[in-house]
Formats: C-alpha cells, structure tokens, sequence
C-alpha cells in the first residue's frame, strides 16, 4: 500500500504535470496547421453527424487573480458587442463550410463570462448558432453563470434559447479567502442564483470548487463544501488550484506564502472527497463527483466517460469545434486552435478566413498514447485488449512499455496481461503515470502541481 511518505518518494509533492485534457498538450501545438487544414478537416466532417460546439465569450467584469484563463476585463458592452459581430460572422464562415445535416450534441457558453452578455446579444448569438446547426432531440446546452453577473432577464433569455444545464464556479465559500483571491461571491447570492436557474426548469446543474487556495484549511474546505451540498448540484469538479504567476500575471496578487504545502493540498483534497463521497456521490476520474443519476455517473458505468479540454464529459462526439478568440477544437485529424488575441481573430473573420493560428495533426502513436491517457484518467486503467486491438501494437511492445512504467513507480501498479491499472492508493499518482506515457517530454516549468 502507498503512503504518503512513499508518495512523495516518487515525486508527487514535487511534480509540476499537465492536466490532460488534450494529447499532446496545448503548448505542443505548432504552426502547421492553419485556416485551410482546418477548413478542411470541417469538410471531411460527415454529412448528418451530430457535433459539440463550444464558444468563448473571454470577458469578465472583475478579472478575478486565481483566474488563469484567457480573459480581458470591461466595464462597458462596447467591446463585448463588436466580439459579439465577429461570432456572428465566424458561425457563418462555419456554416459555409459544414456538411449538409449536422447536427448539435452538446453546445457549451464559455469564458470568460457569457452571462455578461445582454438578453438580447443572448438571443442573437442562440439564434446564429442554430443556423449554422439545429439542436437534436438530446442536445445539451451548458453555460457558465456568473451568481454576480445574472439577472432574471438573462436567465430568461437562456432558458428561452434551450439551456438545460448551468454550471457556475463557487472557488470556496469563506470570504476571507474570496478576498485573497479576487473573487467576492457570498452563499446567499449562489443559493439564490441556483434557486432562479432551477426556477426556469433548468434541471442539471454543475459547480466547480477549488483547493489548495490561500488561507485554506480542513475546517474551511469542510463548511464550503457543506454549504456546496446544500445546493444540490448533479456535478462537481474538485480541481486543485495551479498558481502559475509567470503564466497568469494576475496570480502576482496572490501571496505565495499564503498557499497550503503539496502535502497540505493533498489533505484538502481528501478533506473534501470524503465529503462528497458520504453525500453518496460517484467519484468520476481525478477530481469529478456526480449524483448516481447524473450522465457522468452513467457514462462511467458503461464504459463511455471521456475527457476533453472541459474535463470530464459524456460526450461522445468525434467533433467539437471552438469558436472565439482562443478557442481549440478537436478533429479525428488533431487539434486547431483560434488566434489567442481578439483582434487577431476579429481580423481573420473580417478578411473571410478562420482565425486558426496553431495546431497539431496527429500521428498514430499520438492517438495510442492518447487515448492510453484518456484510459488513465478516466477508468485509472489500460485495456492492453483495447489498445492492440485499435492500434496494431503488439502483445510484446505494450507488455513492455506498461512493465517499465510500473518500474518507475516503485511496482505500486498492477500490470498483468490485461494491461495495467493504478490501485486505489496510488491514484494520486495518475498524472504523473500519464506522463510517463507522454513522448513530447514536457517542460515540468509550464504546469500545475500533481495534487
């Protein structure tokens, strides 16, 4: 059995690894792939096929400094509106180039903060998305909510344009750490843009709650994450925060000496899973819980769960296409991603082009390695059956590969000819396997911490 001390033998209170939700990772792409590889790979798309679309919506009224995202702030509609033009645009240019028939399976509003968007910009950019692809009859429309930016207009407007499902972000509930990290938002102003959205008929419901924060203890994890319980929600990701200051200037107002130790997050993160697991929620991969009813959950069972730049997801879409300034989409062919900079993208759609500005085209040992990954951290397993079977390796070379990992982690995992699985104990350690399955050997510099 591993212990901690053990545990950290092997690197993880050290280790600075992806997150996977991509193979390769973003900062692998590269500039061979462009706006004519990605129009391309748009035609090859099936006629009929049902796709994930995602858009990006980068603006915030407050920049929150935990935040590393891709945001930019604005206290006026100005900007978002003359963004807004450009989506419109930019889903025309994608209409131009899909397939007849397509259809949507699942539709995600990202930033950023979509819900800054007026009632009306909402129900422009629903209906411009509908005429680039009608929703089937399971489609699943996620936005992020804001509680500090939404109002029953909006919710209205959302609501109106078909959202069956909400996620909002909580962080942690304790207001002296809102205060450390930027990001004011009581329990009560949650509680009542739950009660709004449920209101609405809005039925499944997602939050994201972090640990590893500032001024973080067991005790003050434990009463956010009642207080979280208490709303209800189907979903929940229990992501670790990543201070990256040298990536995300604004985490610069974050006081480093503030921040709980690799083994204090390890704790936090135990803390809270227990939590979740005594509300009888299902634990799905690294750091999601749902309720037993929840896709999730049923995705898990069954042998569907995958995992994308969103996380974890039910979505069994060969296609997701990213609209936006930053955005990534993924083809059976690799990766393309928009121009990061609004007004690189806005000139692109302007002159009638996609904004693609890198990429990746996969080779056949990126999609072995990848969905091995993807194994990893969505089942903690390899089926060796499954991997010989789609990508011809043979019994020999797979054996061999997954005994050295084992090697390299002390013989903590089970590997036998079925592959290779990460016992219960050792599944802090699932990043840091995935990365021995990683063959672009990425800088340890660029990422978050293993737990």
């Amino acid at each position: 059995m591993a212990t901690k001390s053990q545990l950290g033998k092997l690197g993880l209170f050290d280790a600075k690894v992806p997150r996977y939700t991509s193979y390769p990772t973003a900062p692998h792409f590269g500039r061979d792939v462009g706006s004519d590889q990605f129009a391309n790979w748009i035609g090859d798309i099936a006629p009929g096929a049902k796709i994930s679309l995602y858009v990006h919506v980068p603006f915030c009224r407050r920049l929150c400094w935990f935040c590393a995202c891709r945001t930019q702030g604005t206290q006026t509609d100005k900007p978002v509106a003359a963004y807004l033009e450009t989506l419109q645009a930019e889903l025309r240019l994608l209409a131009d180039h899909l397939p007849e028939g397509v259809q949507l399976s699942r539709l995600h509003w990202g930033g950023g903060t979509p819900t800054l968007l007026s009632p009306q910009m909402m129900e422009d950019l629903a209906g411009a998305i509908k005429d680039v692809a009608p929703f089937s009859d399971e489609t699943e429309f996620s936005v992020e909510i804001d509680p500090n930016e939404i109002d029953p207009a909006r919710l209205d407007a959302l609501a109106r344009a078909g959202m069956n499902r909400a996620s909002i972000g909580v962080q942690d509930f304790d207001p002296n750490i809102q205060a450390t990290i930027g990001r004011m938002q009581s329990y009560d102003i949650t509680r009542d843009a739950v009660d709004e959205i449920r209101a609405r008929g809005v039925a499944s419901l997602n939050a994201d709650i972090l640990y590893g924060l500032p001024h973080q203890s067991k005790a003050r994890i434990t009463e956010s994450v009642q207080k979280l319980l208490s709303l209800n929600p189907d979903r929940v990701a229990l992501y670790g925060y990543a201070h990256v200051p040298w990536m995300a200037k604004r985490q610069q107002m974050i006081p480093s000496d503030a921040l709980p130790t690799p083994q204090e997050r390890l704790e936090l993160f135990d803390t809270a899973r227990r939590l979740f697991l005594w509300d009888h929620y299902d634990e799905i991969g690294i750091d999601h819980f749902a309720t037993k009813d929840d896709g999730l959950s049923i995705a898990r069972k069954t042998g569907r769960l995958r995992r994308n730049f969103q996380g974890y997801t039910d979505d069994t879409a060969d296609v997701l296409i990213g609209v936006g300034a930053s955005s990534i989409s993924r083809f059976p062919q690799g990766y393309a991603q928009n121009a990061p900079a609004t007004g690189a993208h806005t000139a692109a759609i302007r002159d009638g082009r996609f904004s693609t500005a890198r990429g990746h085209v996969f080779t056949s040992d990126d999609l072995m390695r990848g969905r091995m990954i993807e194994q990893l951290m969505c089942e903690f397993r390899i089926d060796a059956a499954e991997i010989r079977d789609r990508f011809g390796i043979s019994a020999t070379a797979l054996s061999s590969m997954l005994q050295q990992i084992n090697r390299d982690f002390d013989n903590l995992l089970d590997v036998g000819p079925n592959g290779m699985s990460i016992p219960m104990e050792a599944r802090p350690l699932t990043r840091m396997v995935a990365r021995n399955l990683d063959a672009y050997e990425l800088d340890k510099a660029g990422h978050s911490s293993a737990i």
